[in-house]
This record gives C-alpha cells, structure tokens and sequence, in this order.
C-alpha cells in the first residue's frame, strides 16, 4: 500500500461532562449501545490510535453540547488546538433557525480553527435514528436565512441527511450555490434492500448534480456497527464514480466506530476500498479535497 498524507475529516474529541447524550441514561442510539465510549476522549488518545496511519491532520466535528453552548464548545476545541496543534481545524454548531444565528456565526467566524458548521437535520421514521425535531427543516424560510449567512464567513455547511431528502438536499444546494456543502456519511445507507440501494442511489446521483456538494466517506459502520469491507467497498466505490474523487474525502467517525473496530483496521479497510483508483484519485480522497475544503 503506497504511503499517501491523510487528512482525517471527522473526529470528535470531547470531553464527557459535557456531552448529555453520552453521560444520561443509556437510550437506544442510531450506532447501538454506547457505553464504552462513555468517557473523555482525549486529542492525546486520538494521537495514539491513529499511529502508523498516515494521518497528518485532521478534524473536529461538533458534538452537540447542550443549547446554547455552542461558543463554548468551539472555544474549548480552540483552546485544544493551539496548546496541542491538533485538530487543524474545527466545524462548529449552530442553530441556524435562531434569529440571533449571525451573531453566534460571527462569534464563531472569529475563532482561527472555525471552518465550518453542522447542524444535524437527518429525520428517519424509526425513532432511533432521528435526531431532527421534523423532516423539513431544511425547507423553513428562518433556517434557510440562517443558513445564508455562512457564506458572508466563508463557512461552509455539512449537511447530515438521510436518502428519503436527498431531493430536498439537493435543491438546497442549488439555491444556495455560493455555499460549500459537505454530504455526512455518504449519505448515510441504512436500508440494504436492493430498494433501498436504489433510492440511494438516486438521491446521490441528484446531489451530484450540484457542483458545491462534497461528500464525506466517513461513520460507512454505522448501520452494521462493524466495519466490514464488503459494504463499505461498493459504497465508496458508487460514491467516487458519481462525484469524482475531487469532491469525496476520508472521515473517520472516531471515537463512535471505536465502538466495533480500532483506528487502524478502519483506515486499512478504506485504502483497500480505494485501491482500485489511481495515486492522484487516491491523494485527493486522502488529503487534497479536505485540505482545499477545510483550508488546512
């Protein structure tokens, strides 16, 4: 396997005491029972399991701390990069239906490591795997004015949703062309039926029509919780072959795939999944695209 510089585009680093869904009472979770990653998570630990990965820098992903603490978690990410060095760069939270929501983006804006924001708005017939009060948030006029904002911080926004919005997610895109989009989790499969695959299939080939979508091939265990080659192969695979490899990028999901596999079987298993691209297809999905996305 040819030595590549990999950026890893979606980590979390946190610490327990302020993550309310990891530290209450256990509650099914889209990625299964959670209690061996119910603790810090150090940046320093990170360094560990990503030993002899090839892993040059990476990126924070918010963690939903509690409302109204968003600065707060961004600020404490900060802190961490500039005693430590790692992460390189943050993308933050903010509730973009909030008629403050420019104040808090520029508050965020300032922080040097700020390059993005996420705001989770996947919602899913089973319970447990929604996370957004309602399926259309995306469609509200206050959150679409939110949204609008970034652009004027050069932010961009990664949008978590699952194949059921994918139409929407795509004429989100289009009306906003001036902002960078970034897909979470290829979309996130979570029906393998071949139906499922389909709709899949169908929505990715709609966003892919739209130039400033972007596509992390990151948390491809969630659904399984396993890492297995034989699901996440054709899924990175479908995935390049409709965006391009200029426009895909490697993610982690560390710690959550903690949960079922170690840093480095995980890594192995995507370089495999790519190993049939060239070095340049190969260098942008492992470096060049996060780089140029993240400005890191």
């Amino acid at each position: 396997m040819k030595s590549i510089p990999t950026v890893d585009a979606h980590h979390h680093v946190w610490r327990l005491n302020d993550l309310p869904w990891l530290s209450g009472p256990p509650v099914p979770r889209i990625f299964g029972p959670y209690q061996p990653i119910c603790r810090d998570y150090s940046i320093y630990e990170y360094r560990s399991d990503i030993m002899d990965c090839e892993i040059v820098k990476s990126i924070y992903v918010q963690t939903n701390w509690p409302a109204g603490r968003s600065y707060d978690e961004a600020r404490w990410v900060q802190s961490i990069a500039d005693t430590a060095g790692w992460p390189h760069a943050n993308v933050a939270h903010a509730d973009l239906a909030d008629p403050d929501a420019g104040t808090l983006l520029e508050r965020l804006a300032a922080l040097p490591a700020t390059r993005g924001i996420r705001q989770q708005l996947h919602w899913h017939e089973n319970a447990q795997y929604r996370f957004a009060p309602r399926p259309d948030v995306m469609n509200d006029a206050d959150w679409r004015r939110g949204l609008g904002l970034l652009a004027d911080h050069g932010l961009l926004f990664e949008l978590q949703i699952f194949a059921s919005h994918m139409m929407d997610g795509a004429k989100l895109a289009r009306s906003f062309p001036d902002i960078v989009f970034v897909l979470e989790h290829a979309g996130m499969l979570e029906d393998m039926s071949a139906s499922g695959w389909q709709h899949w299939r169908d929505g990715m080939a709609a966003l892919a029509q739209c130039p400033n979508v972007n596509v992390k091939l990151s948390g491809l265990g969630t659904f399984v919780h396993a890492c297995r080659a034989e699901l996440i192969g054709p899924i990175v695979k479908e995935t390049v072959a409709m965006f391009g490899a200029d426009r895909c990028f490697y993610g982690s999901n560390f710690p959550i795939e903690k949960l079922w596999t170690d840093y480095g079987t995980l890594y192995r298993t995507f370089r495999s999944a790519i190993a049939h691209l060239s070095d340049a297809e190969q260098a942008a999905i492992l470096h060049d695209t996060a780089s140029r996305l993240y400005r890191i």
